[in-house]
C-alpha cells in the first residue's frame, strides 16, 4: 500500500501521514504503562506496519524503561539499513532505577540527554536516530540554552539527523527556536484534546516546524472495538483506569462522541478509527499521526486513515457531536 507522505517541516524528512506509536509495546511495570503485552504479537505489528507502507516508528526511553526501544530494534534487527522506517525517540525522563513506579523527573540536563542519546542508540540497534525529541519541558532547572544547545551538538556530531520536542508550549518553543531551529513538536490532539490546535499547531505551521501528534484516538476511546466492557476490563497495571476519560460523566460522553463518528465511517467504508486519525491530519500544519496498536490487527483498523480525506460536511457533523456533548474546549473546526 502507498500511503500519502508530507515533510516533516523543514527538517529535509518526508514522513507517511501515519507512524506506529511504540507507547503500548514498552509493557507494564512502570507509571504509565498499559498492562502486560506479549512482544512477539508486538513484533508482529511494527512489521506487518511496516509491511504495509508505514515509513515511521515513534517511541521513547521511558516506554517500558528501555523495553518499547528494545522491542523495536528487534522488530527492525533484520531489515536492510536502506529498508527501514525512520525510527524516531523520545529522551529527558529519568526513572528511578530501583522502583519504575516513582514519581519520574523531567530531567533534560545536557548530561542525561546524552546518555539516554547513546542508550536508545544501542537498544534500537541503529547508528543514528532519525528524530530524536525532548519528552516533556524540564523541571530541575536546565536553562533552555544548555540542553537545546546540547541537542543540536548531537546532530552535528551524526547522532540524530533531526531534533524535536514533545509537550511544549509556545513560551519554551520560542526559546528553543532562538537559539537552533526546531524540527518538530509532538502534542496531543484529537478530537477529544483539541487544545494543541490553538496555540502551538498554529505556532509550528508559522515557524516551519513539523507536528506529529500523538494519540489521535485519545488512547483507544475512538475506536470501533472501544467499549465500557473494555475499561472494566483493564488490568491494574493500566494507566487508563486512572484517567477521567475512562470514567463516568467523561466515559459515557466519549462513547456517545464514538458512536457519532459510526454513519460518517459507514459513508466512507472504513472504520471509526480511521474516520477519527483522518480528522486529526486535516487540520494545517499537521505532517503526521502517532497511531498505536499492539496486534496487526489494529494496524489494518487504523491504517485507511494514511489516505483518507474527509468532506467539509464530514468535519461539520463531528465538529456540532464534539460541541454537542460538551467535549474539549479549544478549536473544534480545522
Amino acid at each position: 500500500m502507498t500511503l500519502r507522505t508530507r515533510p516533516l517541516g523543514s527538517s529535509g524528512l518526508e514522513i507517511t501521514t501515519v507512524g506506529f506509536g511504540a507507547w503500548a509495546v514498552g509493557g507494564a511495570g512502570w507509571s504509565f504503562g498499559w498492562g502486560p503485552q506479549d512482544d512477539d504479537a508486538s513484533i508482529a505489528a511494527i512489521r506487518h506496519a511496516i509491511s504495509v507502507g508505514v515509513g515511521w516508528i515513534d517511541t521513547a526511553a521511558i516506554y517500558g524503561v528501555g523495553h518499547s526501544e528494545e522491542v523495536v530494534g528487534r522488530a527492525i534487527a533484520d531489515i536492510p539499513a536502506a529498508d527501514r522506517p525512520l525510527i524516531f525517540t523520545k529522551c529527558g525522563l529519568l526513572a528511578d532505577e530501583t522502583d519504575h513506579f516513582k514519581p519520574i523527573v523531567r530531567d533534560s540536563s545536557p548530561a542525561h540527554l546524552r546518555l539516554e542519546c547513546e542508550r536508545s542508540l544501542r537498544r534500537l540497534g541503529v547508528e543514528t536516530i532519525d528524530l530524536l525529541q525532548i519528552h516533556w519541558p524540564d523541571e530541575i532547572g536546565t536553562p533552555v540554552e544548555d540542553y537545546w544547545g546540547e541537542m543540536a551538538r548531537m546532530v552535528d556530531e551524526g547522532k540524530v539527523r533531526a531534533i524535536g520536542v514533545s509537550n511544549f508550549g509556545v513560551g519554551l518553543l520560542d526559546a528553543c527556536e532562538a537559539v537552533r531551529h526546531v524540527d518538530s513538536l509532538q502534542p496531543p490532539f484529537s478530537l477529544i484534546q483539541r487544545r494543541s490546535g490553538f496555540d502551538v499547531i498554529p505556532w509550528a505551521a508559522a515557524h516551519g516546524t513539523g507536528v506529529i501528534v500523538y494519540s489521535p484516538m485519545s488512547s483507544g476511546i475512538l475506536t470501533d472495538a472501544f467499549s465500557r466492557a473494555k475499561v472494566e476490563a483493564m488490568g491494574e497495571g493500566d494507566w487508563r483506569r486512572d484517567s477521567d476519560n475512562y470514567r463516568d460523566p467523561g466515559l459515557s460522553r466519549n462513547l456517545a462522541l464514538r458512536d457519532a463518528l459510526k454513519p460518517i465511517a459507514a459513508r466512507h467504508g472504513t472504520t471509526v478509527s480511521a474516520v477519527a486519525v483522518a480528522w486529526v491530519l486535516a487540520w494545517p500544519g499537521i505532517s503526521g499521526a502517532i497511531v498505536g496498536a499492539r496486534s496487526p490487527e489494529q494496524v489494518d483498523g487504523w491504517l485507511p486513515a494514511g489516505n483518507l480525506t474527509l468532506t467539509a460536511a464530514d468535519i461539520e457533523e463531528m465538529a456540532v457531536a464534539a460541541e454537542r456533548l460538551e467535549i474539549g474546549s479549544a478549536p473544534v473546526r480545522p
